[in-house]
This record gives structure tokens, C-alpha cells and sequence, in this order.
């Protein structure tokens, strides 16, 4: 496979998070140009940050003027979960070479699902990183779009951000569709509605992935033990 067929791929396989990425990230642009920034301050956050949920959370700081600790606590433990999704591709991301910097820095939770469908790709690599790539460009494309738009016209822009949630249910259902073992789904999804009771949505992201990860290779321990 040469690069051309690597880069076709990996746009294909990105159109999902484009049709999201870029309402979620108009609305984030649209969101700051409100709070006072202009598009150029929503594109460097975008640049620098790269991470929708925080970048949202970001604009009440930085219009409250919140200290750099508080900012930098609040980031680390809003995207702690990216480390685990890390794990999945230690191995690939070696291989990648000087590329390995940035597939770090541009793990998003939609390149993560988009990434576990190509398993059986071939130049897997090249095509992670392609995702990686154009999924960076549509969130600063609709960052600078959503800056602009928000000088110009006014738009209620309350709901669009569904569009993340449909983004991962279509991911859910297809893999789901192309394993027989289903055990890691029905166990991600039990102890993420036990620990979105128990602690709340507000923290129950990172204590059910250390949950689920834990079980899980307790599992693979035992059966290669067997």
C-alpha cells in the first residue's frame, strides 16, 4: 500500500469524526468569540490544548481568571483517561518514529475508536497517523470557523455537541458487530453505569477505565496462566 492509499483510508475512516469535530468545534469557537476572545485565541488554545472537553471547561477559567494550578490540575485529571487509551498502542506508536511526539499529543477519545477498527489494516501506522492528522485539521477549521461566525451572526448552538455521543454509539455498534467476544463491552458498560451512580458524572470517567482495565487484565493473566 502506497501513501496515497494510506492517506485515502485514513480520510475515509475520519469522515465520522469530521461530521462531529467540526459543529463541536464551531461551537467552542462561537463560545469563546461570547467570553471576549477572538478566533485567533480560540485557534492557539486549539493548537497548544487539543482537547474538546477541557478547551470548553477553559473558557469559564480563563473569563474567571482562575490560577495556573487550578487550570493544570483540572486538565490532568479531565484527561488522565488518555493514558490508558495510550497503552492500547505502545507497540505502534514505537514504531512510528518521530511521529510518536504527536500521535501522543493528538490522542483524542474519537481517534482512540477510530484507530481500534484497523487492526488488521496494513501500514497501520501510516494510517493512525493520517487520522490523527485530519482530525486535528477539523477542529481548528471549525474552531477559526466558529470565531468568525460568532462575530458576525448570533446562533444558539445548545445541543450540538449530541453529536460526540452519536459519533461513539456508531463506534459501539460496530465493533460489536465485528467481535464475538463481547465480555469487554458488557463489562465496560456495567461498571460505567455502577460508578456514573456512585461518584456522579462528573468523576466517573477515570475511576470506571481504571476499573474495567484492571478486570480485564486480571482476565488475560488468568488465561495465559491456563
Amino acid at each position: 500500500m502506497n501513501k496515497k492509499e494510506s492517506i485515502k483510508i485514513a480520510f475515509l475512516k475520519s469522515i465520522p469524526i469530521l461530521c462531529s469535530y467540526l459543529f463541536v468545534s464551531m461551537a467552542y469557537g462561537i463560545l469563546m468569540q461570547e467570553a471576549g476572545f477572538s478566533w485567533v485565541y480560540s485557534l492557539i488554545v486549539s493548537l497548544s490544548v487539543y482537547t474538546g472537553t477541557f478547551q470548553f471547561v477553559l473558557i469559564t477559567f480563563l473569563s474567571s481568571g482562575a490560577s495556573i494550578l487550578t487550570v493544570a490540575l483540572t486538565a490532568f485529571l479531565m484527561n488522565s483517561r488518555q493514558t490508558f487509551y495510550s497503552l492500547s498502542f505502545v507497540e505502534e506508536f514505537k514504531k512510528m518514529g518521530k511521529r510518536m511526539v504527536y500521535m501522543i499529543h493528538t490522542m483524542t477519545d474519537e481517534t482512540y475508536a477510530v484507530n481500534l477498527t484497523l487492526e488488521t489494516q496494513e501500514n497501520k501506522e501510516d494510517i493512525m497517523f493520517w487520522v490523527a492528522l485530519f482530525s486535528r485539521c477539523y477542529w481548528m477549521i471549525g474552531t477559526v470557523v466558529g470565531g468568525i461566525l460568532g462575530q458576525i451572526i448570533p446562533y444558539d448552538m445548545e445541543g450540538i455537541d449530541f453529536c460526540m455521543t452519536a459519533l461513539f454509539l456508531i463506534i459501539f455498534i460496530d465493533q460489536w458487530e465485528k467481535n464475538t467476544n463481547h465480555l469487554p463491552a458488557l463489562l465496560g458498560l456495567g461498571i460505567a453505569i455502577l460508578t456514573l451512580f456512585v461518584v456522579g458524572a462528573q468523576n466517573f470517567m477515570l475511576p470506571a477505565l481504571l476499573l474495567v482495565s484492571g478486570i480485564l487484565l486480571l482476565i488475560k493473566d488468568r488465561k495465559e496462566r491456563i
